[in-house]
C-alpha cells in the first residue's frame, strides 16, 4: 500500500495550523475582502508541492476546516467546511492535470486564481440560505471573490522560489 508517512502528515498538519494561525492572525479589520486568501493560497500550495501525494491539499484543508469549526473561527457552523476544502481541491486537481505547476509562476498564479474563485461559490451559498435578493447575491459574491483571487495569485507566486529552495537543500 502507498501510506502517507509520518513526516507527510505531520507537514500537512502543520501548513493547516499554520492556515489557522494565519487566519486568526488577519482578523484585522482592513476593509479588503479576501485578504485571508493569501496565506491561504500560499500555504495550500505549499502543501502539495511538497507532499506529492494525491488530495494532500484536501487533506489540509480539511484539518484547517475541522479545526477552524471546533474553535469557533467564523460565521456559518459546518458550511465553513466547504472555505477550506473546495480551493482545496481546485489546487489538487490543478496538481494531478498540470505536474510541472510548482515550477511555474504563471502555472501556480492559474492554479490560484481558480481556487480563489471558489470563494465565489461559498458566498453564493451562504447568502442564498439567508434568503437574499438573487441580484443582490450575485453582485455580492463577485465582489467577495475578486479580492480573494487577487491575494490568492499574490500568495502563489511565493511558492516557486519556496519549492525551488526545499528541493535545493535536500528538504523534499
Amino acid at each position: 500500500m502507498n501510506r502517507i508517512s509520518l513526516k507527510e502528515s505531520l507537514f500537512l498538519g502543520f501548513c493547516a495550523v499554520f492556515i489557522l494561525l494565519s487566519r486568526a492572525a488577519l482578523r484585522l479589520h482592513l476593509g479588503i475582502s479576501g485578504h485571508v486568501m493569501f496565506s491561504m493560497m500560499f500555504f495550500l500550495l505549499i502543501a502539495r508541492g511538497c507532499v506529492p501525494r494525491f488530495f494532500a491539499a484536501t487533506i489540509t484543508g480539511l484539518f484547517a476546516g475541522v479545526a477552524a469549526m471546533a474553535l469557533g473561527m467564523g460565521k456559518g457552523g459546518p458550511l465553513l467546511l466547504i472555505k477550506f476544502v473546495l480551493p482545496a481541491l481546485v489546487v489538487d486537481i490543478g496538481a494531478m492535470t498540470l505536474p510541472f505547476m510548482f515550477q511555474s509562476y504563471l502555472l501556480c498564479a492559474f492554479v490560484a486564481a481558480t481556487a480563489a474563485s471558489t470563494k465565489f461559490i461559498d458566498t453564493y451559498v451562504m447568502d442564498r440560505l439567508v434568503s437574499m435578493n438573487p441580484d443582490i447575491i450575485l453582485q455580492h459574491a463577485f465582489l467577495e471573490a475578486a479580492p480573494a483571487v487577487f491575494f490568492g495569485v499574490a500568495g502563489s507566486l511565493f511558492v516557486p522560489p519556496v519549492i525551488r529552495r526545499l528541493k535545493s537543500y535536500g528538504v523534499i
